[in-house]
């Protein structure tokens, strides 16, 4: 799948120029533009790849503060800009709009549901977001502002990829290590997932193509994604356990959005040396996924890639009705009533306007 990265945001601009990394160190060509925007300079001039700073009228570019309503006014009074620096990027090849951002921040919750609107006016190709929530131990704000950044998204993103910061810190990581292994964990997972069907080593049985992941996140709302991998025979028929087995472990141990099983859609992406995947272990895998996720809707293929290791990549759609999303929304819910204001910020969760949610 080809597509187009915006990160928003400080957790968001790093977050892309690691998938543009992954995507260039693989030589895969899936990404076909990358650009960063953030109302604080210091941030953008971290990063390698293109950069927009916005707001600088209103905040000097020294950022919003974790003010995500602000983050919100500056991204709809800059819309213009950023497209501006958009042009020429979005072209005929890109199948996908990927706006990236830290659900937590100021700019990042804030921005990627407002740019995510205007995004969707002008393009006709799918506009999804990479959200990442904040972890339990980042703070009340950064709970209240990613509570109301995600039921936002939901509403205005063709599909929301959620990754929660806790799936994939270790408990004895710094703060640094901790967003680094994540952010390693993202590129790796994602950049696989974009690149599917576009860049492969031999000829696949049942190659997944970029339709396969638009039908899989058709039906909108949060999307998780997984992975896993194990070295494999070289004797494909020996590898049907291997292939159920990696399936297994992406699915229950190492989804980007831990315990949250029952999807409406899921797809399987088995990677590998082609003489080593097998389509009976394939097609086993994939109905032991409709019946783990409880849908009917599960596609499968091949990603074949020169490596002595068979890889699973698990891509569930529609999965907002996990225990996981509720315990987050109702942790985002107390954080708001704990923090001293005039007024109670999720009052706008439940309001379809996107102007008075932020």
């Amino acid at each position: 799948m080809k597509v187009v990265l915006i990160g928003v945001g400080q957790a968001g601009g790093k977050v892309t120029q690691a998938l543009a990394e992954f995507d260039y160190d693989m030589g895969f060509e899936a990404v076909k533009g990358a650009l960063a925007v953030n109302t604080a300079e210091a941030d953008l001039r971290e990063l390698d790849i293109d950069t927009s700073l916005i707001g600088q009228d209103r905040v000097k570019g020294h950022g919003v503060g974790g003010d995500n309503e602000l983050g919100a006014e500056i991204m709809q009074e800059n819309a213009t800009e950023v497209m501006g620096d958009l042009d020429g990027r979005i072209t005929s090849q890109a199948e996908a709009v990927v706006v990236v951002a830290g659900l937590g921040g100021g700019t990042g919750s804030g921005g990627a549901p407002m740019l995510t609107r205007e995004l969707q006016r002008i393009y006709d190709v799918p506009v999804y977001v990479l959200g990442v929530l904040p972890g339990r131990d980042e703070g009340g704000i950064y709970q209240a502002n990613a509570g109301r950044s995600l039921k936002t998204c939901v509403r205005e993103a063709d599909s929301l990829i959620l990754i929660d910061n806790d799936a994939w810190k270790a408990a004895d990581d710094s703060l640094e290590a901790g967003f680094d292994r994540i952010n390693d964990a993202i590129a790796q997972r994602v950049g696989l997932l974009f690149a599917a069907g576009e860049a492969v080593e031999g000829v696949g049985e049942s190659v997944v193509d970029s339709s396969e992941i638009i039908n899989t996140l058709k039906n909108g709302g949060i999307a998780s994604v997984g992975y896993a991998a194990a070295p494999a025979s070289e004797d494909a028929g020996e590898n049907i356990s291997v292939i159920t087995s990696v399936t297994r472990n992406a699915l229950m141990t190492s989804m980007s959005l831990p315990d949250a099983t029952e999807a409406d859609a899921g797809l399987l992406v088995v990677a590998g040396h082609p003489e080593r995947i097998s389509r009976k272990g394939v097609e086993r895998a994939r109905k032991w996924m409709e019946d783990e996720t409880g849908s009917l809707e599960v596609r499968g293929g091949d990603f074949p890639i020169g490596s002595e290791k068979i890889a699973s990549l698990v891509l569930l759609g529609g999965v907002e009705r996990s225990a996981r999303i509720q315990e987050f929304m109702d942790r985002a819910r107390e954080a708001s009533e704990g923090m001293a204001e005039d007024r109670d910020p999720m009052e706008g969760m439940t309001n379809d306007d996107l102007n008075d949610l932020m």
